[in-house]
């Protein structure tokens, strides 16, 4: 079955498609790819030579996405795919990110369900590279899932133009969205992104009411000043404080080197102080790549730990919520959590 490419469409010169998925608005001419390398034309069409390409598929702990407000202690099954429109030259996951040519399983949309269902998962995380640039693969999943009362969980860069953004927001339950820095020019010139799309992104979701997440790699010699990080946790403070707004939980996680990055891992103590300066301004910050370190949650009205996270091992105590609710109670006063059901 061929499948169609959204937000590929022609332009003046015959024969070139320009991609308007991200900000890259790649212009790419027959027999070509744009900056993602998933995105092709052929003939003066667009292509998806990917679709359903699936490089990994794993069923995680919903805490390793990281995700530590959404469904704690559940498992959720996560689907990875290849290629990335940045460039991080710190990138993690740079062998699948960077290239096309991972090896793969097809798997069709209701085949990526029926895994879900086989194992008990109430969750499908979109993960690993840069699932957006995979859109029209998880559109169609994404709605099949909700037909079967199976979540649609994304980890994802955040840069994609606001049309697209919309589609795939609707059917979005929870993200974790990578805020990489505060810089406008190193977005750009360094990651080859776009920092003004990636905030428009966290504040739509934000608006649809889609359950967020934040995390940042601090990385030495590109994001590890403290203005920077100010920077970024007065963000997620002005969303803070929209009325109605849940607290959206700020994940700082340790670098360290790979690809093309080869500046000293951030140091624990590093971390530790960032997340105690940001927790001046935000509520809820957990550092990640720590060993040993907890990432505990207490509840805001008696101030009991209501979840204890050691590595991805948790200790829950927590009550279902009430009918017509999304949060969970406090086991121990039975008070409002911000933790997402």
């Amino acid at each position: 079955m061929e499948q169609s490419a959204r937000f590929l469409d022609g332009i003046t010169i015959p024969g070139i498609l320009k991609c308007e998925l991200c900000p890259r608005l790649c212009t790419i001419p027959d027999g070509n790819f744009g900056a993602c390398k998933a995105r092709g034309n052929k003939n003066g069409k667009g292509i998806l030579p990917f679709y359903g390409c699936v490089t990994s598929l794993a069923a995680d702990p919903i805490e390793k996405k990281p995700l530590f407000h959404f469904r704690p202690g559940s498992k959720i099954l996560s689907a990875g795919f290849a290629g990335c429109n940045l460039r991080c030259p710190f990138c993690q996951n740079w062998h699948i990110s960077q290239s096309v040519d991972a090896p793969y399983k097809k798997m069709l949309p209701e085949d990526l369900i029926s895994a879900a269902l086989h194992t008990a998962s109430r969750a499908i995380a979109y993960t690993y590279s840069e699932p957006l640039v995979h859109i029209e693969y998880l559109l169609d999943c994404m709605a099949l899932a909700r037909k079967h009362g199976i979540a649609n969980v994304l980890v994802t860069n955040g840069c994609i133009n606001s049309d697209a953004a919309g589609s795939i927001l609707s059917l979005t339950d929870a993200a974790n969205i990578d805020l990489k820095c505060f810089s406008p020019d190193n977005y750009t010139q360094i990651l080859g992104g776009n920092l003004d799309t990636v905030l428009a992104f966290i504040r739509l979701a934000v608006t649809l009411s889609v359950h967020v997440e934040i995390t940042t790699l601090v990385v030495p010699d590109f994001n590890d000043s403290d203005e920077e990080l100010d920077s970024c946790a007065g963000f997620l403070m002005s969303l803070n404080e929209e009325p109605g707004a849940p607290k959206i939980p700020w994940h700082l996680s340790a670098y360290r080197p790979d690809y093309r990055w080869n500046a000293p891992p951030t140091g624990p103590e590093l971390l530790l102080n960032l997340k105690k300066r940001a927790a001046a301004q935000l509520p809820y910050v957990y550092t990640g790549n720590i060993p040993g370190e907890e990432n505990n949650t207490v509840c805001p009205e008696c101030g009991e730990i209501i979840v204890r996270r050691r590595g991805y091992h948790t200790d829950i105590w927590l009550s279902l919520p009430k009918a017509g609710e999304r949060l969970y109670h406090c086991d121990k006063c039975g008070g409002m959590t911000p933790i997402v059901c």
